[in-house]
């Protein structure tokens, strides 16, 4: 069966993936912090790969995770949706990383790639792929914004002239805090559930926009990484770090997924930033650059058309 065989295919893809970023980004790391490399088996099948970078000068917090696991059957965050998957044993890897810079002025900046495959004797196998990236801006530069969703245009111009519109568009509604009304960003990409036109042409995909993430950040990284920035712009940072913790922890689905599953707590939840802040009804200075923020870019928009 060809989508097994290419099983191996896709986990080697994923993991040199993850040893290319890290090697990027340490690059720019001033102060020779590097990542810290921790191997972790699942007892219920499989086990992963998670590397974080603590305390550096351009990294608060990095990390980059491979995880491969498998089991007997799906858990609810997997069949909400598709009910007929229930029952099915399943393999599911992926590459996930979030980076919280030191610097306000540099974005966070989140990306997943993953594939699933679901089995049940007598039936086809079911897979899809999934994945995306996005950035998560505290003092947006309109044209750093600009070069994020270029680069995702041209990973997804291969696939036709609708895919970036449609992956744009619905990684704004995925990361969407209901509760509070605003983007948790500034976009990006997001899919999911990926099976349409083939396994071949669906891996494409799925490499094409793990492989656009490096040339979409680190030149956000070199350009914003030596800008001065005060004290009040660390504590408007930290604030906003909160509403990331609030998407990861109540919204996010391969958070939700990997808690179901009985992965490693402390893998899942590196995306958590080290310092963050809520404040009781803050809200920002009428005219000031916070207030911009709100404003101008936590609201989906045509970044390329308008900027």
């Amino acid at each position: 069966m060809s989508e097994a065989i290419s099983i191996d295919v896709v986990k080697q893809y994923l993991m040199d993936l993850q040893d290319r970023i890290c090697n990027a980004l340490v690059l720019e790391e001033t102060d020779g912090s590097v990542f810290k490399e921790d191997s972790w088996d699942r007892e219920a099948g499989g086990g992963g790969r998670s590397r974080v970078l603590e305390g550096g000068t351009v990294y608060e917090k990095a990390g980059v995770n491979f995880s491969h696991v498998f089991g007997d059957g799906l858990p609810a965050s997997a069949t909400a949706q598709r009910p007929e998957l229930a029952g099915r044993s399943f393999q599911a890897m992926g590459m996930s990383l979030v980076i919280h810079p030191t610097s306000p002025h540099i974005p966070t900046a989140h990306a997943n790639v993953r594939f699933f495959l679901a089995e049940k004797e007598g039936a086809e196998p079911v897979w899809w792929f999934g994945g995306g990236f996005d950035l998560t801006p505290y003092y947006p530069i309109a044209e750093d914004v600009k070069h994020w969703h270029q680069v995702a245009k041209q990973a997804c111009e291969p696939f036709g002239d609708s895919l970036y519109s449609e992956y744009k568009t619905w990684c704004d509604e995925y990361f969407y805090l209901k509760h509070r009304n605003e983007t948790r960003g500034v976009g990006g990409l997001f899919f999911d559930d990926l099976n349409v036109g083939g396994f071949d042409r669906c891996f494409s995909i799925m490499k094409a926009v793990g492989d656009a993430y490096i040339p979409a950040y680190l030149p956000i990284v070199v350009k914003r990484k030596a800008m001065d920035w005060t004290e009040q712009q660390k504590e408007f940072q930290l604030y906003r770090r909160g509403r990331y913790v609030e998407f990861n922890l109540v919204f996010d689905r391969g958070t939700h997924f990997g808690l179901q599953t009985g992965g490693r707590t402390e893998s899942i939840l590196m995306s958590l930033p080290p310092l963050v802040t809520w404040k009781y009804d803050w809200q920002p200075e009428p005219g000031s650059e916070e207030a911009k923020l709100y404003s101008d870019y936590l609201v989906p928009r045509d970044w390329l058309a308008e900027l």
